[in-house]
């Protein structure tokens, strides 16, 4: 099965037509359009600068119900002397490039392009890409970003450049976010430390309901 080329349409095949891999579409552009469509169709981009825009759509998909967060004695106690800050949305750009900077183990660069943080400092502009910030002595030390649809949220990215910076990112997050009726956090692919933190794999249609309730919130 070939891959589906996209064209200047804003369109995306079904996701059921993805390949193995979750791969869905090759190339169209980054515009905040297609970023939303694809958002809300349970697609999002990876690729790396030398490869045209790839979109992806995993089954199972890697996602955190915010019920399930698993959060140890020892973040409790890291919480509890408050030795962070955490803010909300107050640093989107320097969230987006502390993860483009941040060297990960088992990677060689990063899938965080230059168009990419354009892109998404522009759907931040328009109110869909959110951060949390992470500081210690006003010092930017942690942080993540994704696309927040209502009651799922995208999570992109995190970084971390003090001991468990980003566990409080996340930790924070997901507390406020269920707060305001937040169902799903949409990790995408699997990594340990989301695991650690009680992350899951479910089957991409259970995923899909999610997404059409965010969009059909009375269904």
């Amino acid at each position: 099965m070939s891959t589906f080329q996209l064209t200047d349409d804003l369109y995306f095949p079904p996701v059921s037509e993805s390949d193995k891999d979750g791969l869905v579409a090759i190339g169209g552009d980054l515009s905040s359009d297609r970023l939303m469509l694809a958002y809300q169709s349970g697609i999002f981009p990876w690729y790396n600068d030398d490869e045209p825009i790839m979109w992806y759509s995993p089954d199972p998909r890697f996602v955190l119900l915010p019920d399930k967060l698993y959060v140890s004695r020892s973040m409790r106690s890291v919480l509890r002397k408050e030795e962070f800050t955490v803010t909300f949305n107050q640093d989107f750009e320097g969230v987006i490039n502390s993860c483009r900077q941040m060297q990960r183990s088992g990677q060689d660069g990063t899938w965080i392009t230059e168009e990419m943080v354009e892109a998404y400092i522009k759907l931040n502009k328009l109110g869909h890409a959110q951060s949390v910030e992470v500081w210690k002595d006003n010092e930017l030390v942690g942080g993540m970003y994704g696309i927040n649809l209502g009651t799922v949220y995208c999570g992109e990215s995190m970084f971390s450049k003090a001991s468990n910076a980003s566990k409080v990112a996340l930790i924070v997050f997901i507390q406020k976010f269920k707060e305001e009726g937040g169902q799903l956090y949409d990790c995408q692919a699997y990594t340990d430390h989301m695991a650690s933190m009680g992350a899951e794999m479910i089957e991409r249609n259970e995923f899909l309901k999610y997404l059409d309730n965010v969009q059909n919130p009375s269904a």
